[in-house]
């Protein structure tokens, strides 16, 4: 057996990399970390230099959602290391393939406060699936390989590898390993087959069922199936925010999403249904509004990989742990077996009338730009391709509500933690990954002053995203709960002394653009997607009271909306 040459903890970090087909990865340079940027100097990754550390995490997890590989970023110790958090928290909540490497102090140092340490291991343990420290470099082969594995299998999510820099500068002939198997860690991808057939048996006998669908449906990739088995059952089909794209937007069986700003026949019929079958969901708050009213004449079939997600909020009747995916092939064989078939005929009708009587729309006769319209003319002018990514707010549900999504990741949002500042970042990774695409940014005003200064990073590196800023001069979602519920007293949600995004985006080299009118919409819009060589900011000044609705209060029932 030949002999592995000695090689630097650094050189083991590209090694690593490009064994794991890393393409990209997203960082900021510091001392810390200096060894692995001159190895990435020659090396055949390209890097992205964000110029703050929160890009970095938000681009690798704009990356990871949008292609399905596990996205890479890079960070020196101290500072660097902590403003990746809120994108680690983020990736954590919505359960995001992403591995982030930051530097460390060299070992005989940790403990000692030393400049720029940072106990980012203990900081993170909460907010990822699981981190390392690592204090010698013979173990950095196998702690990079287990990194990369966990991250991407079972419930996906952060894993943190802290590395000090002595470890980066010592040398190891350890080889980079093949396979990893981790003791205690054997997440369940078969779906067991008794489970299948019981679920099966209620299906059929459901006379008023329904399809309630997240993120996992796009993290195991079985948006094929999950459409093949509400065709072959005829079951209406809701999403939570994150699953939006798992189920055509367009199909006649879909309902929109559901919850605090779902639509009202997504809410009317899951508070109806007899049978939920939840496909990679995990009966968060915005979906569920106050627990002891939701869903009380159904029986819940829960599918999910993530043990520990069944029963937590919500009791089941019937848990299938395993890869959506299995079962839900599982599934449309069991039904396959006999004819008989849920009769859904009925129930269908009635979701039709629930449709009807409040469908999802918006006042537009006031001559006033709508940020529902703007949207709109998104989806017809991109044709609905296109990868959104969204701030958090009220631009986040209208993009959601008026953006009909028919491919799995084309929705970037931050769902669980809700991060001002994620869009634009993440629309960034998401266009590295998909050059072919276009990438746009339904922004708000106030969170896109969040991370605006990665303006800058699109620039430089010719990232041709377009960001759609939805500017009413306000933090409208909290401007709206104001209006509801505090008597209109506008505490500290107005902005009116925000920037000129034209003049912002060209001070930083991109295209800005303003529409203030209806009619100036698809002008501006056409000319931003005739642009491929940099960004373009595009500042619609909409209607500055605009509300989301429908609306669940807090507390209520999903029934109880707020309805236009």
């Amino acid at each position: 057996m030949a002999e592995i040459m000695q090689r630097s903890g650094a050189k083991v970090f590209v090694e690593a990399l490009i064994s794991e087909q890393v393409d990209i990865i997203f960082g900021f340079t510091g001392g810390a970390v200096l060894p692995i940027y001159d190895e990435l100097f020659h090396a055949p990754i390209k890097h992205i230099m964000v110029r703050h550390e929160q890009g970095a995490a938000h681009a690798a997890d704009g990356y990871a959602r949008a292609t399905g590989k596990p996205g890479v970023c890079l960070v020196t110790s101290g500072p660097g290391a902590t403003n990746t958090v809120t994108g680690i928290a983020t990736a954590y909540m919505d359960s995001i393939p992403i591995v982030v490497f930051t530097g460390q102090v060299p070992t005989p140092m940790i403990g000692n406060d030393a400049f720029q340490e940072a106990d980012i291991v203990g900081i993170t343990r909460p907010i990822t699936k699981h981190n390392y420290l690592v204090k010698n470099v013979d173990d950095l082969p196998r702690v990079i390989k287990e990194a990369f594995y966990i991250a991407a299998t079972g419930r996906p999510g952060p894993v943190l590898v802290d590395l000090p820099k002595d470890v980066l500068i010592s040398a190891t002939s350890v080889p980079y390993p093949a396979k990893i198997r981790l003791r205690g860690y054997n997440p369940t991808y078969i779906g067991h087959s008794g489970q299948a057939k019981k679920a099966a048996n209620l299906i059929r006998n459901a006379k008023q069922p329904v399809l309630y669908t997240g993120g996992g449906v796009i993290a195991s990739n079985s948006h094929q199936e999950l459409r093949e088995f509400a065709e072959l059952t005829q079951i209406p089909v809701t999403s939570t925010l994150l699953g939006l794209g798992g189920f055509p937007g367009t199909h006649p069986l879909f309902m929109g999403m559901l919850g605090m700003h779902g639509t009202w026949y997504a809410n009317m019929a899951i508070s109806n249904s007899d049978l939920i079958i939840a496909v990679g969901a995990r009966f968060d708050d915005r979906v569920t509004g106050k627990l002891s009213e939701f869903a009380t004449k159904a029986a819940i079939i829960h599918i999910d990989i993530d043990p520990s997600s069944i029963s937590k909020n919500v009791k089941v009747d019937l848990p299938i742990v395993g890869d959506a995916r299995d079962i839900l092939k599982k599934l449309i064989a069991e039904i396959k077996k006999t004819d008989a078939q849920p009769e859904t005929a009925a129930w269908l009708q009635q979701v039709e009338n629930w449709k009807k009587e409040h469908p999802l729309g918006y006042n537009n006769s006031e001559g006033k730009l709508k940020p529902q319209f703007v949207v709109e003319e998104i989806f017809r002018l991109t044709k609905g391709e296109a990868i959104i990514t969204t701030e958090v707010g009220q631009n986040q549900m209208w993009a959601a509500q008026f953006y009909r999504f028919n491919h799995p990741q084309s929705f970037l949002s931050s769902g669980g933690l809700g991060t001002m500042g994620y869009g634009f970042p993440a629309a960034i990774g998401a266009k590295a990954g998909n050059p072919d695409r276009i990438v746009i940014d339904i922004a708000g005003d106030g969170s896109f002053q969040m991370n605006m200064q990665e303006l800058a990073t699109a620039v430089q590196y010719r990232i041709p995203v377009i960001v759609a800023i939805l500017n009413n001069n306000f933090l409208g979602m909290v401007r709206q709960w104001q209006q509801l519920f505090f008597g209109k007293r506008y505490s500290s949600t107005c902005l009116q002394s925000g920037p000129d995004f034209v003049k912002l985006a060209e001070a930083f080299g991109a295209v800005g653009l303003r529409a203030s009118t209806p009619e100036e919409v698809a002008p501006a819009l056409e000319q931003a997607l005739a642009v491929t060589d940099k960004p373009v900011v595009i500042d619609f000044v909409v209607d500055r009271e605009e509300n989301v609705a429908p609306m669940v209060p807090a507390g209520k029932s999903i029934t109880e909306m707020i309805l236009l």
